[in-house]
């Protein structure tokens, strides 16, 4: 049975939504809380992301990158409408949890997921992309921009790679950084 001090305490949930459209669907959810004055039962929306670094044309550049694609977390009190209001909001597939009623994480999750943003955003620690030996990138940065090879070999504490790049018909090794690379 639900107390009446657990009903009225914000708790966290997690919305999935379209994957790739989270974005939209927190503006959407913002413009609701607006429109229907729920600001008192819906404090945050957040979109757990992170911040990655490459280097594009010599220049270091930061993006942010999501790390659960397709779930956003908000801090709400699930009661009357709202739950209903959520699940209505154009790009929303519903709520993380049983049958897709809303069931909040526990605070233990919430630490560790908000504790990582934090982390994340604070450290905005170097890109740190598991490469595979044998796996295809793209060549980003430098003078072999835009040509595509193969992984021949990685060094973790340098976070430099050997790339097999074929040039003018002959395959030439390139040793690159971490960041000079993207995944294909």
């Amino acid at each position: 049975m639900m107390t009446e001090e657990s009903v009225n305490t914000k708790k966290w949930y997690v919305v999935r939504a379209v994957s790739g459209k989270e974005n939209k669907v927190k503006e959407y959810i913002n413009s609701e809380i607006i429109h229907h004055g729920i600001q008192d039962y819906i404090s945050q929306v957040l979109i757990p992301t992170e911040k990655v670094y490459q280097i594009r044309n010599g220049k270091k550049i930061s993006k942010e990158r999501n790390y659960f694609p397709g779930y956003i977390m908000i801090e709400a009190m699930m009661v009357g409408e709202i739950p209903h209001i959520l699940k209505n909001i154009p790009g929303v597939i519903g709520f993380l949890g049983d049958k897709g009623q809303p069931i909040p994480l526990r605070p233990s999750e919430v630490n560790r997921i908000l504790g990582k943003v934090d982390e994340l955003s604070e450290g905005a620690t170097e890109l740190n992309i598991p490469f595979v030996v044998g796996e295809s990138v793209k060549v980003i940065d430098g003078p072999f921009n835009s040509f595509t090879g193969t992984i021949e070999e990685i060094n973790e504490e340098k976070k430099k790679l050997t790339v097999m790049v074929k040039i003018f018909g002959r395959k030439t090794p390139l040793e690159l950084n971490y960041m000079q690379v993207e995944k294909e």
